[in-house]
C-alpha cells in the first residue's frame, strides 16, 4: 500500500517502494507562490543521520500523540521487521525549511513545519531502544548492525562533538523541549512531569522490556521506515502554503494552530521567538484548560468586529488570513496584526473568563456569561477598546452593559427568537456616537423593530406572569438576581433549589384541591410553572407535596425562610389562584425595575430614527440567507418572511422581485399558499412557472393552494439559519 505525501497514517509498502521522487503540485495564494517543491523518498534513519539538527519552531503545537497512536506505530514496525516481503514502511511526509544557503555547515538548524509528531515518536522509540540494549550483555548489545546503544545515540539522537543545544539532533517547542532533552540524557523523569514525551517514552520502555519482544524485529522494522522528504528553500518557497496543503488530511489542526502558524511562520527565527514570547504565548496561555475551546470563539468575535461579517466556525482561519492580507495590502506589518489580536484577547479574557479587576464591570460580565450570550462580544470588544482608551467612562460602560443585559434577558422571557442576534450586535457598534455614548446605544436598542425589538415593560410583564419559567434555562440566573439585587452581602443561591409552592404533582392532595377551588385542574395546569408559584428553598425534599399550611409552618418552612423571595408567604392563610396572581404581579414589577429599558423621550428617539435610517438603510442579508436555506418541498409566506427579517410584507415582495441575489423567490407565497398575482422574476427573460417548479420539488397543490403542512412559519425560517448566527 502507498500513501500520498500528505498522509498522516503509517502505511506498509509491500516489497520495494515505488519511486516517489518528484515535485509537489504548484501551490499559490496570497503572500507567495511555490512553483515546484522537491519531494523525494528517504529512509527515515538516514534522514536523521544526515541532518545536523532539526528544530520544531516555537509556534508549532506541542507533542500530542496519544498512546494508541504509538501502539499502532509499534505494531507496524514489528510487522515490517518480521516479514521479508515488506521492503519498506511508508510513514508520511516531513516538511522542513533548510538551513540558509542550503549548507550543512551553517549554524542555522533545519526547521520542521510538518511531520514533527512522527519524528518525535521515532526519536523516543530510538532512545528507549538504546536504553534497553545497554542492559544486555556486551556481546548482545548490537542485535542488528548499526543498532548498538552508542551508535543509536551518536547517529540519530545526538551530535557527540557538539555541546549545548547543538548536542541534540531534535529540539522540540515549548514545554516539550526540556522533556526530550531529559529523555536523551537519560535523566530521571520529574515527578510533576506533564509532557506527553515522558508518557510515550515510558510506553516504549515497557514494551521493549517485555521478555517476548524480538529486538531484532524492532531494529529491522526501524530500518524500513520511509518518509517523503519535502525540503523548502528559505527565502524562496512559501512554507505556509505547503503547510496548509500537507495538513489538508489527517489529524485536523485547530483554528488557533493554523492562525499561530500563519502569523509566525514566515518571520525570521528571531522575530518568531520575540513575537511568540512577548505576545502570542501570553495570549494563548489564557486559553488553556477549561477555556481551551474559547480561543476560536474569541477570534470569531474579533473578526466580526473588524470586518463586520461573522465567519462560520470552520472558516475562522481563512477569514483571519483575508483580514491580515487586507491590512498588509495597505501597509500594515505582521507584528502589528499580532499585537492588535493580543490586545483584544486581553479584553476578551477580562470579560468572558472572569479576569476583570473592576468589581462593577466584573459583575456585569459575569451576568452576560450566565446568560450564555456570547453573540454580544463583538460589540463589547468595541466598548472595551473605548474604555481602555478613556473614550468611554467606567460608569457609562456599566450602564450600557446593564441595558444590554436587560435587552437580552427580556427577549428570553418574551420568547423572541434569538437566531439573528449575531447580526444585531455585529452592526451595533456602527450606531455609537462617542459624544453621547449611553444615549446613542440606548436609542439604537429602542429603535430596533420586529424580531430585533427591545420588549416593552408591558410585554415583559405579561410574559413574566404567564410563561413557563420553571423549565427556562435562565431560571437559576433569574432567581439568583431577584434574591440578591441590592444586597451588599449576596446569598449563594447554588445551595437552594427552585420550589413549586403549589406542587407540580398532578395528584394533588385534597387540601390543595380545596384551596384551588372547583376549577383546580385548570388552575394547576395554567399556573404550576409560572413565576407566581415558584421560589427558592433549601428544604425541597422536606416540603415535597405538603399542604400549604404545613409548608408555611414546618421548621425551615416559609415562615422561617431568610430569603427575600419568600417574604410574605409566612403570613398567608391560603395559596390559591388569587395569591399566585398577586405574587406574580409583585415579582414582575420587581423584575421590570431590575432589567430596565432605557428611558429616552420620543423627541430624542425621533431624531435618532432619522439618523439611523440615513446612515444604514435596510439590511437584506438575513433575507438572502433564509431564502437560500428554504429546502425543496417547503414554502413560506410573505408575512412570515417579513416578520422574520423585520420589515413589511410588501417590502419583501418588492425586494425579491428585483433582487438577483435572492435565491428561490418562488418559494414565497401569499399567506394562504397561492402564487402572488404580481409575482415576477428578477430576470424579465425568465419564463418558468413558479407553481410547476414547486410541484417538481414536492410541494402539493390543491385547487391552486399549497399544502399548509409544508409551510414554514417565522420561527421555522429563523431556525434554518441558526448555525449562521
Amino acid at each position: 500500500m502507498v500513501a500520498t505525501a500528505a498522509s498522516r497514517r503509517w502505511v506498509s509498502v509491500e516489497a520495494q517502494p515505488e519511486d516517489r521522487t518528484g515535485w509537489l503540485p504548484a501551490l499559490s495564494g496570497r503572500g507567495g507562490r511555490i512553483s515546484r517543491v522537491k519531494a523525494v523518498d528517504a529512509n527515515l534513519l538516514e534522514f536523521l543521520k544526515k541532518g545536523t539538527q532539526f528544530v520544531v519552531p516555537i509556534y508549532q503545537r506541542v507533542y500530542s500523540w496519544e498512546p494508541s497512536e504509538c501502539e499502532r506505530l509499534w505494531d507496524d514496525i514489528l510487522h515490517a521487521g518480521t516479514r521479508d516481503n515488506v521492503g519498506a514502511h511508508f510513514t508520511g511526509s516531513i516538511v522542513y525549511v533548510e538551513k540558509e544557503h542550503g549548507t550543512r555547515t551553517s549554524a542555522e538548524p533545519d526547521l520542521i513545519i510538518d511531520g514533527q509528531q512522527r519524528v518525535t515518536t521515532v526519536t523516543l522509540l530510538l532512545a528507549a531502544l538504546a536504553a534497553r540494549l545497554e542492559k544486555l550483555p556486551d556481546n548482545e548489545q548490537e542485535p542488528v548492525e548499526g543498532f548498538a546503544p552508542r551508535k543509536i545515540r551518536g547517529l540519530y539522537l545526538t551530535n557527540p562533538l557538539e555541546d549545548g543545544e547543538r548536542f541534540f539532533k531534535l529540539i522540540l517547542s515549548q514545554g516539550d523541549k526540556d522533556a526530550l532533552k531529559s529523555v536523551i540524557r537519560q535523566a530521571p523523569t520529574p515527578t510533576d512531569a506533564t509532557s506527553r514525551v515522558f508518557t510515550n517514552y515510558e510506553l516504549f520502555v515497557s514494551k521493549l522490556a517485555h521478555p517476548a519482544v524480538d529486538l531484532v524485529a524492532v531494529c529491522l522494522g526501524l530500518k524500513k521506515l520511509i518518509v517523503v522528504d519535502v525540503k523548502l528553500t528559505r527565502g524562496a518557497d512559501h512554507p505556509q502554503l505547503v503547510f496548509e496543503a500537507m495538513n489538508s488530511t489527517g489529524k485536523k489542526l485547530s483554528q488557533a494552530d493554523l492562525i499561530r502558524n500563519f502569523v509566525l511562520m514566515d518571520l525570521s527565527p528571531q522575530d518568531q521567538t520575540r513575537l511568540h514570547e512577548d505576545f502570542w504565548y501570553p495570549m494563548e496561555r489564557e486559553f488553556t484548560g477549561v477555556h481551551a475551546d474559547r480561543f476560536d470563539e474569541f477570534v470569531r468575535h474579533f473578526l466580526t468586529l473588524k470586518t463586520g461579517s461573522t465567519p462560520r466556525f470552520g472558516d475562522i482561519y481563512d477569514s483571519f488570513k483575508a483580514h491580515a492580507f487586507a491590512l498588509e495590502g495597505v501597509g500594515a506589518h505582521r507584528e502589528s496584526i499580532v499585537i492588535d489580536l493580543a490586545q483584544h484577547a486581553q479584553w476578551f479574557v477580562s470579560m468572558a473568563l472572569g479576569k476583570e479587576p473592576d468589581a462593577q464591570l466584573a459583575k456585569a460580565f459575569a451576568e452576560i456569561e450566565q446568560l450564555r450570550a456570547t453573540v454580544v462580544y463583538p460589540f463589547l470588544l468595541r466598548l472595551y477598546a473605548d474604555y481602555a482608551a478613556h473614550t468611554l467612562s467606567q460608569s457609562d460602560f456599566v450602564q450600557i452593559l446593564r441595558d444590554t443585559i436587560s435587552y437580552l434577558f427580556r427577549r428570553v422571557i418574551c420568547r423572541i427568537p434569538t437566531n439573528s442576534l449575531n447580526k444585531t450586535f455585529s452592526g451595533l457598534a456602527g450606531s455609537i456616537y462617542p459624544a453621547k455614548y449611553v444615549e446613542s446605544v440606548g436609542a439604537r436598542f429602542l429603535t430596533l423593530g420586529s424580531y430585533k425589538r427591545f420588549p416593552t415593560d408591558s410585554e415583559f410583564d405579561d410574559a413574566l406572569r404567564v410563561e413557563d419559567l420553571y423549565h427556562s434555562q435562565r431560571a437559576p440566573y433569574f432567581f439568583r438576581t431577584m434574591e440578591n439585587h441590592g444586597r451588599k452581602e449576596e446569598v449563594s443561591t447554588a445551595e437552594y433549589s427552585i420550589e413549586h409552592i403549589m406542587p407540580q404533582n398532578e395528584n394533588l392532595r385534597p387540601e390543595w384541591k380545596s384551596d384551588l377551588g372547583a376549577e383546580w385542574e385548570a388552575v394547576h395546569s395554567r399556573l404550576q410553572h409560572t413565576l407566581g408559584n415558584l421560589t427558592l428553598t433549601g428544604y425541597n425534599p422536606e416540603l415535597s407535596d405538603r399542604p400549604f399550611a404545613s409548608k408555611r409552618d414546618m421548621p425551615g418552612g416559609f415562615k422561617d425562610s431568610p430569603l427575600r423571595l419568600n417574604k410574605g408567604l409566612g403570613q398567608l392563610q391560603v395559596w390559591n389562584e388569587a395569591a399566585i396572581d398577586k405574587r406574580a404581579a409583585e415579582l414582575a414589577a420587581q423584575a421590570i425595575s431590575i432589567w430596565q429599558r432605557p428611558h429616552l423621550s420620543e423627541d430624542i428617539l425621533a431624531g435618532y430614527r432619522s439618523e439611523f435610517a440615513e446612515s444604514t438603510g435596510f439590511d437584506w442579508s438575513l433575507t438572502h440567507d433564509i431564502l437560500d436555506a428554504i429546502p425543496a418541498g417547503r414554502w413560506t409566506g410573505y408575512h412570515s418572511l417579513a416578520e422574520a427579517v423585520g420589515t413589511a410584507a410588501q417590502a419583501i415582495a418588492n425586494h425579491i422581485s428585483k433582487c438577483s441575489t435572492c435565491t428561490h423567490p418562488y418559494r414565497v407565497l401569499t399567506w394562504d399558499g397561492r402564487i402572488a398575482e404580481l409575482f415576477a422574476w428578477s430576470d424579465p427573460k425568465d419564463r418558468r412557472d413558479p407553481a410547476e417548479l414547486l410541484e417538481s420539488e414536492g410541494v402539493r397543490f390543491i385547487s391552486g393552494v399549497a399544502d399548509p403542512e409544508q409551510k414554514l412559519a417565522t420561527e421555522d425560517l429563523l431556525a434554518l439559519v441558526e448555525d449562521e448566527v
